[in-house]
């Protein structure tokens, strides 16, 4: 499969790739087409790009809440090159138990949404009960943002709210906070917004309106910090940190990094700055707007300033790309604690010391599909399960800054200890196994 701008893909809990689209067909893990993967988002643009779209951010995938191997694709394309927008929002759905475990498409562009829309820009938070999905998408040449509810019985348009500048057809980027706190919507022409949000009620609220000085008109890249307080803005040719918790937000920003003339392999392919995503290894990783073999990496996103160490063509990649970052939310965030959206009860029950620092389990006890919860760590994890005796009944790999891993035992009733060891660290935690 080849990737342009549009690239989403979807892991097990393990890390194994399911599969994964560029916009315009699905791929199963093994590279092949996916089983009824073809003819995504009709429209004679996508016709033009069966190699992948040249749109940021126009696929995201979602796993369907409490349907294990179900998986929704919400995806766009372009419809109407001037004024540069979409006429519908799509939902495909895959069933990973067809073709022998490699999946499957059983409903395809589904429309959802038939509007006039700005082109990409699809981007999902956690809803506050733990479990359910936001999702956000722009009205053009409005102030109005459609929020969709992703819940165990479907996706449903959830309403729409009027707020912030009114957008013509654009391009750029979005994202939420990784606390799903704050959402940023940017791109050159109209510039920066930055939002407070709720997750019980998908709304948002206190616009800031942030403008970033850029020659071209063409800023491009938006990304929260793993912390969630800062935030970085990419241009054609410069980074800027913006400090989101400031009362002056926009007097906090701090130009990091002007393109130092680099290109890759020659010229023309300038290793200029483009699209960006906060990565699992805590890092940002921001393309560079043409065909280059680098990418640039900001190390320490959570430090202020120059300290938040960004190197520009940091990262040597194997073959050319044309700013193919995967489009991914945070799929580890859990539920707000003790709000009124905390319908599920996930933690309830659960010592408060536990739930500052050590694993949780919900729910507990289960009939053996549980899930764990934990700090995110910078290193990678191990999961051992014992009964009383201690044998060992499940080991797993965990992966490093993950904060949730689900658990699926079939032994016999009883309690069993689950216990994560992080090099030095380890914490525990006993879950019950009823008949």
């Amino acid at each position: 499969m080849d990737y342009k701008r549009t690239s989403a893909n979807i892991s097990d809990n393990n890390g194994n790739l399911l599969f994964s689209s560029n916009g315009s067909y699905l791929a199963n893990a093994l590279g092949d087409t996916l089983l009824n993967g073809t003819g995504l988002n009709p429209s004679n643009y996508t016709s033009n790009y069966p190699e992948g779209m040249h749109l940021s951010q126009a696929a995201l995938i979602l796993p369907k809440p409490d349907s294990p191997g179900i998986y929704y694709v919400v995806h766009g394309t372009l419809d109407d090159p001037l004024p540069f927008v979409a006429h519908s929002l799509y939902t495909t759905t895959v069933d990973m138990s067809l073709d022998d475990g490699l999946g499957g498409v059983v409903i395809k562009n589904e429309v959802l949404i038939w509007d006039t829309l700005n082109v990409g820009k699809i981007t999902a938070v956690r809803h506050a009960n733990g479990r359910d999905w936001w999702v956000l998408c722009h009205k053009a040449s409005t102030n109005i943002y459609y929020r969709i509810l992703v819940a165990p019985n479907g996706l449903s348009v959830e309403g729409t709210q009027s707020i912030g500048i009114v957008r013509p057809g654009d391009n750029g980027q979005t994202c939420f906070s990784p606390d799903g706190s704050k959402y940023a919507y940017y791109w050159g022409v109209d510039d920066l917004e930055i939002f407070q949000f709720d997750r019980c009620t998908g709304l948002l609220s206190d616009p800031q309106f942030i403008s970033v000085q850029e020659a071209y008109n063409v800023g491009l890249g938006v990304a929260f910090s793993p912390n969630s307080r800062f935030l970085y803005v990419s241009t054609l040719e410069d980074v800027y940190q913006l400090d989101s918790d400031a009362s002056d937000i926009a007097g906090s920003m701090v130009l990091i990094a002007h393109w130092d003339s680099t290109y890759s392999p020659s010229p023309p392919f300038a290793t200029v700055f483009d699209i960006a995503q906060l990565a699992p290894d805590g890092k940002i990783y921001i393309g560079t707007g043409n065909s280059t073999d680098k990418l640039h990496v900001i190390h320490a996103p959570n430090e202020g300033s120059l300290a938040c160490n960004i190197e520009q063509h940091g990262i040597a990649l194997p073959r050319y790309f044309i700013n193919s970052l995967p489009n991914h939310p945070n799929y580890h965030l859990g539920p707000i604690d003790g709000s009124v959206c905390d319908s599920l009860g996930i933690n309830a029950g659960v010592p408060d010391a536990l739930l500052e620092a050590g694993i949780k389990a919900f729910p507990n006890p289960s009939n053996g599909a549980f899930t764990l919860s934990y700090p995110a760590q910078s290193v990678v994890g191990e999961l051992e399960v014992r009964d009383l005796s201690g044998r060992l009944v499940c080991k797993e790999r965990i992966p490093q800054w993950s904060q949730m891993h689900r658990v699926a035992l079939h032994e016999a009733a009883g309690m069993y200890q689950c216990r994560i060891t992080w090099g030095a660290q380890q914490a525990t935690v006993r879950v019950i196994l009823e008949p």
